[in-house]
């Protein structure tokens, strides 16, 4: 492994580190190490990575801002590619934005919203990445993604580089056709907006993160909504039915403002998480028949 680093530090393309602590870059502030780390500068360094990693034969995986993700305690075998500032850029034509897939959602959001631009106000209080917010068709407040991608570059499993359009990607509730039919992750993704007045779109915005303050647990570290929402059932009334809300396995926790989000209290570990979030599968299975299905990317060593 240290022959490998090596070699791909005389590539020139950005932060490169071995056995870095995945804790250190998600939402949860959970996960063990990966053994090499990487922080491309550009998509063309990204090029240079995936070249590298076919001709060495190497298992990989490419996270964002670390949210809706679990990594597990004993970290990432092979390559981690951390899509960051050096994917955060921006242009904007008219109302047809395109945007790197390491861009903040919310800095997004924030920044068109003054720009009278409108589309993105249902983001403003959704962490992560431009990239995995497509990747997953993130939504709040009765919209999402699909309703305002036009096309998406993507990486491919294979290492190959290429555009898919909005149909292309078979959007669905929280689901795009890069989870499983053809797995990918976004590089960049180009939104069509609409002009629009510029104070009742900020005043949309911030009315959306006061909600989400009040009502979600951002003040613990936390992965987001841990469960997809069984429709036409909501996840976190289940939950908060079934008298689960403040339930915790060592250092994980049921929040006691939403039941759909799992916190860590204190030095949880990627095994406590698991272990809550079977609990909660088990007694909704139990009380009401319904299976729960994670929202919440599992990753890692198992």
């Amino acid at each position: 492994m240290d022959e490998l680093l090596t070699e791909i530090q005389k590539l020139n393309i950005g932060i490169v580190k071995s056995n870095e602590r995945l804790s250190h870059h998600t939402t949860m502030k959970i996960g063990g190490p990966a053994d090499i780390f990487i922080e491309p500068s550009s998509i063309e360094s990204i090029q240079k990575v995936m070249s590298f990693i076919k001709d060495h034969q190497l298992p990989w995986r490419v996270i964002g801002r670390g949210s809706n993700l679990l990594v597990s305690d004993k970290g990432i075998e092979g390559v981690v590619i951390k899509l960051g500032a050096g994917l955060n850029h921006l242009s904007i034509h008219d109302s047809t934005i395109t945007v790197g897939g390491g861009h903040s959602l919310v800095s997004l959001s924030t920044l068109i919203s003054k720009k009278g631009l409108s589309g993105l106000e249902f983001a403003s209080g959704i962490p992560g990445s431009v990239g995995g917010a497509v990747y997953m068709n993130a939504g709040a407040h009765g919209s999402d993604i699909s309703e305002i991608l036009t096309k998406a570059h993507i990486l491919f499993e294979d290492g190959e580089i290429g555009w898919l359009s909005k149909d292309e990607m078979e959007f669905t509730y929280r689901t795009s056709v890069l989870q499983k039919k053809r797995p990918g992750i976004v590089l960049e993704a180009e939104f069509s907006l609409a002009k629009g007045d510029r104070t009742a779109i900020v005043s949309q915005m911030q009315k959306n993160k006061d909600y989400r303050k009040e009502t979600q647990p951002w003040n613990f570290p936390c992965a987001g909504s841990i469960f997809r929402n069984p429709l036409p059932n909501y996840a976190g009334r289940l939950i908060e039915d079934a008298g689960l809300k403040g339930h915790q396995i060592g250092g994980a926790k049921i929040s006691e403002m939403h039941g759909n989000f799992i916190v860590n209290a204190g030095n949880a570990k990627a095994q406590d998480v698991l272990d809550l979030i079977q609990y909660i599968k088990d007694t909704i299975q139990n009380l009401y028949g319904i299976k729960m299905e994670t929202e919440v990317e599992i990753v890692g060593r198992q």
